[in-house]
């Protein structure tokens, strides 16, 4: 199995180490005090007020995902926050409970199920067959990519490269503008610093995913396939993101939680 260049260029890129500079001061002490002669005692230098040390990010406390723990009852939401939760850091432990939940939440394998029948419809993947052995074989690859993007976009990758895995759901502002924040964010993460960049671990994380199911895809493993699947992942959590924004507006409108 070979996977698609770009990956292994990005994977060799996180071993590389910035540069260290070191400077060193020296002292040049000028004249020599005759025999017999003190020194000249330089006056003290007036002392320098001290300046506070930034303080660290607060560690995100646990706290329920607004709208719940699934979206419509199906779709995990637990790396939903709240937008006023910005600036808080989460550990590398609490990002592998995010990764876990929302790969081994039960309602993920209807959402494998929903992509296997679709996949039956339109015969992808002709070797899997049809039928029941079909669908089956479907939906367990369909169930691997949805939970090893999720461990490798909410777990992994974020703890390497230090970003945050959660979505910040503003809740409020116009519909348009929610939306286009929703959609966007998979280009747009915050750092574990503190500050916005590009968002490598959502693309990363799926790119990995896409190589690794090479080994059970065998009809889609040129690099034409490699990069349609890298953007239907890539597409599907950009949409679950708008869902996640708007679920707590609906969850209000039709059953008044």
């Amino acid at each position: 199995m070979k996977r698609p260049a770009c990956f292994i260029l990005w994977l060799a890129a996180l071993f590389l180490c910035a540069a260290l500079a070191f400077s060193q001061e020296t002292a040049v002490q000028e004249g020599t005090p005759s025999a017999g002669q003190r020194p000249p005692q330089a006056p003290p230098e007036p002392a320098e007020p001290s300046q506070p040390e930034p303080s660290a990010p607060a560690v995100a406390l646990p706290v329920d995902p607004p709208g719940g723990k699934r979206v419509f009852g199906v779709l995990p939401n637990y790396r939903t926050a709240d937008v006023s939760e910005e600036g808080t850091v989460l550990t590398p432990r609490q990002k592998f409970v995010i990764a876990s939940k929302d790969s081994f939440d039960y309602p993920l394998v209807a959402l494998g199920g929903a992509f296997a029948a679709l996949g039956q419809l339109t015969n992808a993947d002709p070797s899997f067959g049809q039928g029941m052995k079909g669908f089956g074989h479907r939906l367990v690859t369909n169930y691997a990519d949805q939970a090893m993007g999720n461990m490798f976009t909410e777990g992994v990758f974020p703890v390497l490269l230090h970003e945050d895995p959660r979505y910040f759901r503003l809740g409020t502002g116009s519909k348009w503008h929610r939306t286009a924040y929703a959609l966007t964010r998979v280009f747009v993460t915050h750092k574990d610093s503190g500050g916005t960049r590009f968002n490598y671990s959502e693309w990363l994380g799926n790119a990995a995913t896409v190589a690794i199911s090479n080994a059970y895809y065998p009809d889609n493993r040129n690099a034409t396939d490699n990069v349609t699947k890298l953007f239907e992942q890539v597409g599907t959590d950009a949409v679950s993101q708008v869902l996640k924004e708007f679920w707590p507006d609906i969850r209000q409108k039709l059953f008044h939680k």
